[in-house]
């Protein structure tokens, strides 16, 4: 079974809360899992994934530059060989986190990956509920990716 890919920018310990609750979840189904940080994310582990879930901050009403510099390394490479890979996106917001999904979807949409969630805004400051619906995430991925609903 090819395993769910997590590609998450951490700045913080609480990003890092966050994007471990997403693979603790992913990984409490038994599904492989693979989490790479954004510098360490390459097209093979795209193209070789059988879903993704997009972990990235709001800075300045936009994506992290670490998710943007992913993105902009794997599109092309990966642009005809992933479509319709299922993914998910949670955002770590200061503000609304609307600049930051509309952006990150403009991206997807060109990749022709689907969406089969909606995108987890998690707005304000750090609450531990951010990293249980983090949890939720990863596991409905993983399970929704080993049941081959996705």
């Amino acid at each position: 079974m090819k395993p769910l890919l997590i590609v998450a920018n951490i700045p913080s310990e609480n990003t890092r809360l966050l994007r471990d609750a997403a693979q603790s979840g992913a990984e409490s189904t038994t599904c492989p899992t693979v989490v790479r940080e954004p510098l360490a994310a390459n097209p093979e582990d795209v193209i070789n994934c059988a879903g993704i879930i997009i972990g990235t901050t709001e800075n300045f009403g936009y994506m992290s530059g670490l998710i943007k510099d992913f993105f902009e390394r794997i599109y092309y490479p990966c642009l005809e060989h992933t479509q319709a890979l299922p993914m998910a996106l949670y955002i770590k917001a200061g503000n609304d986190g609307e600049g930051t999904r509309i952006s990150v979807e403009r991206i997807v949409k060109g990749l022709q990956w689907r969406q089969v969630q909606q995108p987890l805004l998690l707005v304000g400051d750090y609450q531990p509920g951010f990293s249980e619906k983090c949890y939720e995430l990863g596991e409905c991925m993983a399970e929704g990716i080993k049941l081959g609903v996705f």
